[in-house]
């Protein structure tokens, strides 16, 4: 039964960390003022019948503070990326010199800002959904071991660890957005 408890606990701490790590990535794609390869991740092109990151097309650099340089690996990309970059309504505009791509970072205006942190509030709660999702399914595993023989403290513990767990988790949620706002805020 030991077993079975460990399963369920180790298996909602793991759902716990994939809703943290995947607010952790989708909070890097926010474009917080100053250039950031990594708002890219989620711009997508045609890559011989294929939708694909431009990072897997493209060697994606930042020369300074406020400038990207993407630098396609077949220059017959080069249309396709800057076209992209304007569908992707990502607040930047490519200027194409027939080698590479510049994007210039404009500096964020006071109502984009405010949108991006209402965006990364958002993002925040649905991650702690999840995480409150995996400790509601993990505490009716439990009960449901229970009354196919785990003894009950064995239950009221794993029942605390998971607890545990879930807070620990809402607090690194916490801590990652409201890190984003100060990034997103600081001029």
């Amino acid at each position: 039964m030991i077993d079975r408890a460990k399963e369920i606990l180790a298996s909602a701490k793991g759902k716990m960390n994939d809703a943290i790590n995947f607010l952790e990535e989708d909070l890097k794609t926010y474009r917080a003022g100053k250039a950031n390869p990594s708002i890219f991740n989620n711009v997508t092109v045609d890559y011989y019948g294929t939708e694909t990151p431009v990072p897997q097309v493209a060697s994606v650099t930042v020369p300074d503070a406020k400038t990207i340089i993407i630098q396609p690996w077949e220059k017959k990309m080069i249309p396709v990326i800057e076209k992209a970059i304007m569908d992707a309504n990502i607040g930047l505009t490519p200027q194409n010199n027939g080698e590479s791509i510049r994007c210039n970072v404009p500096p964020l205006t006071e109502d984009r800002r405010k949108e991006l942190i209402k965006k990364a509030k958002a993002a925040g709660e649905n991650a702690k959904v999840v995480v409150r999702n995996a400790r509601r399914d993990a505490i009716d595993l439990l009960k449901k071991a229970q009354k196919e023989g785990m003894p009950e403290d064995m239950q009221k513990e794993y029942e605390q660890n998971i607890q545990k767990e879930t807070d620990n988790g809402t607090k690194r949620i916490d801590d990652l957005v409201s890190s984003k706002e100060k990034e997103i805020m600081t001029v």
